[in-house]
C-alpha cells in the first residue's frame, strides 16, 4: 500500500500535469488562432508546472514510496523532513509561477526548490545503503 505521503505528492504532480497541459493548450491554440498574444507570457510557469511540478515531485513521490525500508520493519525515515519537503516544493513552485507578475521573486522560488530537494535527501539518506550490506 503507498504511504499517505506518497500518495500527496502524486496528487500535487497530477495537479501540476493537468495545469501545465492545459497552459500548453492554451498557447498552441494561439498559435494556431491568434486570439490573444499575450498568452505566450506564460511559457515559463507551463515549462515550471510540468518539469518541476509534475516530473520532479512524481519522482519523489514514488522514490519515498519505493526505497527500501531498513531497521523497523514499516520504518521510512524522518518522514516529518519529507513532509516539510513536499511543502517547500510546491511553495518554491508557486512562487517561481509568480514570476509573471513579480519578477524578484523567481530567485526566492528556486532557493525554496533546492532545499526542498536538499531536505528530501537527508530525510531519505538512511534508507540509502551499498549493495549487499
Amino acid at each position: 500500500m503507498m504511504p499517505r505521503l506518497s500518495v500527496w505528492f502524486v496528487r500535487a504532480s497530477m495537479i501540476y500535469l493537468l495545469a501545465g497541459f492545459t497552459l500548453g493548450a492554451l498557447m498552441l491554440a494561439q498559435d494556431g488562432i491568434s486570439y490573444a498574444p499575450a498568452v505566450m507570457a506564460v511559457l515559463p510557469v507551463h515549462m515550471e508546472f510540468l518539469l518541476v511540478g509534475w516530473l520532479v515531485q512524481l519522482a519523489m513521490g514514488v522514490a519515498f514510496w519505493i526505497f527500501p525500508r531498513f531497521g523497523l520493519p514499516h520504518s521510512r525515515g524522518n518522514e516529518t523532513l519529507i513532509w516539510a519537503s513536499c511543502l517547500l516544493l510546491n511553495a518554491g513552485i508557486l512562487v517561481v509561477a509568480l514570476e509573471l507578475w513579480i519578477p524578484a521573486v523567481f530567485l526566492i522560488g528556486r532557493i525554496l526548490e533546492t532545499g526542498a530537494v536538499i531536505i528530501y535527501a537527508a530525510g531519505l539518506w538512511r534508507r540509502v545503503k551499498p549493495h549487499g550490506t
